[in-house]
């Protein structure tokens, strides 16, 4: 017992020392409210990564899926409730720095980052981090079973092959199924787009509730195809399960990724510090375990299993139009589809 209590008090002591010329300790850390719409399994190494290069905050995590990020920010926006967003769509961040809600902040770095991660409108307030975006997750024991052919464009997956063997996000949850939407809306026309979308509903078993869960379903052999993000879909190929990552030769959607400071909070200041961070290189590093194309040149490393010719099929892309019409292209997505959606 005294050799466990002199342990004790020799922890304590070494903590009471090193707090003396720094608020080090955890008894002096300042907690900072992140809302995020990261992968789960990113959150514990992201975390960790910024208390260590500003030990005076610690992060707490308000993870949910884009759609339920974005629509809590708004409604809270006259009482914000978290102080960073990080790790959320760039559309939704275009919303929030039209509402208001942003604190224009500039981090420390961001002149290194590609062009295409920096806000491009003053006054600046968001910055990039990565990119990601639509791919079929195509189950190749399923396909085999019921004799169905690998699909190479978007209008493979209309036909009666495919009927009730399709899972997709929900747009209204997911960032990943809005970018979807807004990728057949833009590239065939709203009225082409809308038509393609009543024609794949036929198909669809169900919309579910995130961007990952749809190629879960795939490699779990639950569905043939499962519409989802390029990085899940490379996530689980590494991992064995028996799918093909498509990305359609008619091009697919994307969106980016990107950080930012809330505005009014009580610790701006300490904010703004885990925002420089979010744009170093060290940074950067790090979301490049979980995205094949991230803000930092050449910091990118993607997995063996990634399709190589990902980024090449990324559509011209309007994130601000996407923005500006997410409320009234979701309704009218609901109203169609929704009877299929499928509830957490």
């Amino acid at each position: 017992m005294t050799g466990v209590l002199g342990g004790m008090l020799a922890g304590f002591s070494a903590c009471a020392l090193a707090c003396l010329p720094a608020p080090a300790c955890a008894a002096e850390r300042t907690r900072l409210v992140a809302d995020t719409a990261l992968e789960i399994e990113q959150l514990d190494p992201i975390r960790r990564a910024v208390e260590a290069a500003v030990p005076e905050v610690e992060i707490a995590w308000r993870r949910d899926s884009t759609g339920i990020v974005t629509d809590r920010m708004l409604a809270e926006r006259d009482a914000p409730q978290a102080d960073l967003v990080l790790g959320l769509a760039a559309t939704s961040l275009l919303r929030f720095e039209a509402a208001g809600l942003l604190d224009p902040y500039r981090p420390a770095g961001v002149e290194a980052l590609r062009p295409f991660f920096r806000d491009p409108t003053p006054p600046y307030s968001w910055t990039g981090m990565d990119a990601y975006l639509g791919v079929i997750c195509f189950n190749t024991e399923v396909a085999a079973r019921h004799r169905i052919t690998r699909p190479s464009f978007w209008r493979d997956l209309l036909g009666p092959g495919l009927k009730g063997r399709i899972a997709m996000p929900n747009p209204a949850a997911s960032g990943t199924g809005y970018l979807l939407v807004a990728a057949w809306l833009q590239t065939l026309g709203e009225e082409a787009g809308w038509a393609f979308m009543d024609a794949l509903h036929e198909n669809v078993d169900a919309y579910l509730p995130s961007g990952s869960g749809p190629c879960r379903e795939a490699a779990a052999g639950r569905h043939a195809v499962g519409l989802s993000l390029d990085m899940r879909a490379a996530a689980e190929k590494a991992a064995g399960a028996p799918i093909d990552i498509v990305v359609p030769l008619d091009g697919t959607g994307w969106e980016a990724e990107g950080f930012a400071v809330v505005a009014g909070r009580p610790h701006l200041a300490l904010a703004r510090k885990v925002a420089d961070w979010a744009a170093s290189r060290e940074a950067n590093a790090l979301y490049a375990r979980s995205f094949a194309i991230v803000a930092f040149p050449g910091v990118a490393s993607p997995s063996p299993v990634y399709p190589p010719h990902a980024e090449a099929r990324m559509i011209r892309n309007d994130l601000d139009w996407m923005a500006r019409n997410r409320d009234r292209i979701l309704a009218e997505w609901a109203r169609r589809y929704g009877a299929k959606v499928r509830a957490r």
